[in-house]
């Protein structure tokens, strides 16, 4: 758009399961949880299953090593028992079998418990992604053209990717691995208070010091993590720009400047990467080192009782596996609840684009205008982008059925803005806009666009082939009707020298087409759809002269009989225009024929002759 400008938005960050580190923290995280509570409505009975998975596991878990401990010292007992009698140990059914049997439906309900939530937990986080997306999807078809303008595509389409990933993420694993672990950590502790004082006091000293060092580390580590992603976005823009600009650095021969552009950028990523991996790296073997001297200490103190008689030898090794049970998950703690933040700040952001201002909806009795005449009406429209700046002031003008509309000004002059209020991409702020004496506004938005076809100068091809490209806006239509309309638009000649004809396949960009095809292209598809009213926003722009030539002699046929609204630069090719809008600064300063307009002498007349001075 020549009148708006884009702003930045907000950009995704590496999801920490994939090794990133993200520095995104939710503003309002008790309100995001909330609203995927009521999101997920249709979910309520899984996650119940699944807490209640989560208490059976953690549960069974907990007992395991207690009820271990009993196995062990009934065994130990036995043992020296037959070595007081010189007999041979032997497990049996009624001397610890059936003891480890046990244990072993414990050991395994664990595991079938952790299955089951694990399982719950992948088809939730899916299913509330899906629904998240198709929630998305259908509101960008919902947003006003003002929000795709004023927000950058990468931005939002972030929220279809890098945002969601990390929301299912956070969802499988982090929920799971956050709610399991303070479980586990709460039952294990106590069970080691029951079991000795002195040395779970001593494993909370040592718990207290790892997570002083976990602390310290994140810290350093959150610093330089964003310094990665600076790094990081810095390259990413470099590429692109020299990617999308490569035509131009090479026509100024600006190769090895660009190239040193990237050059000084990856070595300032690679730095910053280096130090951040480094510190990523670094700090769980810290933290387990912590752990393991506070295991030693234990072991140190255990043995001594163990040897005193204080200690039995099943308490020994259970205790130890509720040490190893709780340590492993304060280690990665805060990896978790970064996690659970990345994934709350992805929320957000994704609520906030559902959040977004909709258009204005459609009425609930709409009027209907079914193949206009074609008779076009501004009653004292206004419009501004925003409230405080007005950019259009009580325009009017009318157009007759079959007439043909040129608006013509400078850039930046608001001519785009005209047609846009037109085909009501932008509610005006006051006024009306007709249709054949309807206004436009009590019409669908569906229904008034299937009485307009647009050329715009910037082209678009979707991933298809030709034949469907040329068909978008006529998708039933059949091969003669697109063939037709291709030849009307002097396109059929080099569709058949493709290597497919009209089955060629096309990408977005369309590489294996020049400008100048791509624009011959989209004319066919308005000639095909065959609109009553005409909008041409300097649609041979990029075509060569001898193509020009041919392309008008087919959009005089083409508007004969059918209002257009043309936008043009060349004034050559507008002489004929039945009504001229010369625009300025978002109005309308003059009005009429070419021939009254340059008898006035007035704007029009300047920029005419401005154009032909050399002639």
């Amino acid at each position: 758009m020549e009148e708006q400008k884009k702003t930045q938005g907000e950009a995704g960050g590496d999801s920490l399961f994939d090794g990133g580190f993200d520095t995104a923290v939710p503003e309002r995280p008790w309100a995001t949880l909330k609203r995927l509570w009521h999101t997920a409505q249709d979910q309520h009975l899984r996650l119940l299953v699944v807490v209640l998975s989560v208490v059976c596991y953690t549960a069974l878990a907990i007992a395991a090593p207690y009820y271990s401990a009993g196995i062990v010292d009934l065994l130990w007992e036995n043992i020296q028992r037959a070595q007081g009698l010189g007999e041979a140990f032997v497990v049996t059914w009624r001397q610890g079998g059936r003891e480890i049997f046990v244990l072993l439906l414990l050991y395994l309900g664990s595991w079938g418990f952790y299955t089951l939530q694990s399982y719950l937990m992948v088809g939730f986080a899916e299913q509330l992604n899906l629904r998240l997306r198709r929630e998305m999807s259908e509101k960008l078809h919902r947003l006003p053209l003002s929000y795709l303008d004023s927000h950058q595509t990468g931005a939002t389409l972030s929220h279809f990717t890098n945002d969601m990933d990390k929301m299912s993420e956070a969802m499988q694993y982090g929920i799971l691995r956050l709610v399991t672990s303070v479980v586990l950590i709460v039952g294990s502790v106590v069970m080691m208070f029951r079991f000795n004082v002195v040395m779970t006091l001593l494993f909370l000293v040592f718990t207290l010091l790892s997570m002083v060092v976990t602390k310290l580390f994140s810290g350093v580590t959150l610093r330089r993590a964003s310094r990665r992603q600076q790094a990081l976005s810095q390259v990413t823009g470099l590429v692109e720009e020299a990617y999308s600009g490569r035509v131009v650095i090479k026509a100024f021969c600006r190769e090895q400047a660009s190239a040193g552009e990237i050059h000084r950028a990856t070595e300032e990523l690679a730095q910053a990467t280096e130090k951040a991996d480094f510190m990523m790296n670094a700090i769980n073997p810290t933290v387990r080192l912590v752990n393991r001297l506070g295991q030693m200490g234990i072991a140190v103190f255990a043995g001594w009782q163990l040897l005193s008689g204080q200690l039995t030898v099943g308490v020994f090794q259970a205790f130890f596996q509720y040490v190893n049970q709780s340590a492993e998950p304060l280690t990665e703690a805060s990896y978790v609840i970064n996690s659970m933040q990345s994934a709350l700040a992805s929320a957000e952001r994704v609520y906030r684009l559902l959040d977004a201002p909709e258009e204005r909806p459609n009425p609930a009795l709409p009027q209907r205008v079914d193949r206009a005449r074609g008779q076009v009406e501004f009653r004292h429209v206004s419009f501004g982008y925003t409230p405080d700046r007005p950019l259009m002031k009580d325009i009017s003008f009318a157009a007759r059925p079959g007439q043909k509309v040129a608006i013509v000004g400078a850039t930046g002059a608001g001519k785009t803005t005209l047609i846009n209020l037109l085909m009501r991409f932008y509610e005006v702020d006051g006024g009306q806009i007709l249709l054949d004496g309807v206004d436009t506004a009590a019409m669908t938005r569906e229904n008034l666009r299937d009485n307009f076809g647009m050329v715009l100068q910037d082209t678009w091809l979707f991933d298809g082939t030709i034949a469907e490209n040329i068909a978008y806006g006529k998708p039933e239509a059949t091969r003669e009707e697109i063939i037709a309309a291709a030849r009307t638009a002097r396109v059929d000649f080099f569709v058949r020298t493709m290597p497919k004809g009209y089955d060629t396949v096309l990408g977005g960009e369309a590489e294996n087409l020049s400008v100048g095809q791509r624009q011959l292209l989209t004319i066919a598809r308005v000639v095909l759809r065959d609109p009553p009213v005409l909008i041409l926003d300097e649609a041979t722009s990029s075509v060569d002269t001898r193509t020009e030539i041919e392309i008008g002699k087919a959009m005089q046929a083409l508007m004969r009989g059918r209002t257009s609204f043309v936008i043009a630069h060349r004034l050559s090719t507008i002489v004929d225009a039945d009504l001229i809008l010369v625009m300025d600064q978002g109005n309308i300063m003059e009005q009429g024929t070419h021939r009254a307009l340059l008898a006035a002498g007035g704007a029009y007349a300047a920029l005419y002759n401005s154009q032909f001075a050399g002639s």
